[in-house]
């Protein structure tokens, strides 16, 4: 395979994992310990809202409490120091990317270091702690809701992301479950649209057919690996 120009990687729960946070889907994830229906649903929220403001409460203070692993500053690095033109795009919901250094990252399910209002739809930098009586800056109602993405919500940033995956040379998925969709169809319209595809995780996804090749082990072991590679290509 020739060198690529651009480079679209996509990075879910796996990549944070080593830095404290934890996945989603895996045995023992937080799925497995609390059930997605009432704290990441708009219909949840509505049923109880401090209950859901409480859990992103918690996890906003780890979020915050973390530090990037050496995946996330490898990623850095290849941003910052390859050839090829690189959009990072991001199921989580932390800032781990920004912190080691990655320019720019694509969050298409949201942060957890912002909140929004469901009212208006105004976004702030969230508080230490939210509360359902917390007032929205913009129009003053009490609506005040992580600036997250739920089931039956739309990702952010799709239009853009379309256009990453139909220009890209080479597709990398890392840490990613391969069962959220749209984003576990990423990487079958990559292959269609031409480019190469790479999984990098600690096991084969749910959609580990449509990748031309992979690795696995944790993280910050495979992806540093694999940057260096690229970047002695260059």
């Amino acid at each position: 395979m020739s060198k690529p120009r651009a480079i679209t990687i996509l990075t879910g729960a796996g990549i944070s994992a080593e830095s404290g946070l934890g996945t989603f889907r895996d045995p023992g994830g937080l799925w497995s310990r609390y059930d997605w229906r009432d704290l990441a649903t708009p219909e949840g929220f509505a049923r109880d809202p401090g209950f859901v403001l409480d859990f992103y409460n918690w996890r906003r203070e780890r979020v915050r409490t973390a530090r990037p692993n050496a995946a996330h500053l490898a990623l850095a690095r290849l941003a910052r120091e390859g050839e090829a033109a690189v959009t990072l795009v991001t199921q989580n919901v932390d800032d781990l990317h920004e912190r080691a250094g990655s320019p720019e990252v694509i969050h298409m399910h949201g942060t957890h270091l912002t909140a929004r209002c469901a009212a208006c739809g105004h976004r702030w930098p969230a508080p230490a702690v939210m509360a359902p009586a917390d007032p929205c800056l913009a129009c003053g109602r009490p609506a005040t809701r992580p600036d997250v993405v739920w089931f039956g919500e739309t990702p952010h940033h799709m239009g853009r992301i379309a256009r990453a995956l139909q220009a890209t040379d080479l597709f990398v998925a890392i840490g990613t479950s391969g069962t959220v969709y749209p984003a576990a169809g990423f990487a079958a319209a990559a292959r269609t649209a031409g480019a190469s595809t790479l999984e990098l995780n600690l096991e084969p996804g749910r959609n580990a057919g449509v990748f031309d090749a992979a690795r696995h082990g944790p993280a910050s072991e495979i992806v540093p690996e694999w940057v260096a590679e690229v970047l002695a290509e260059r």
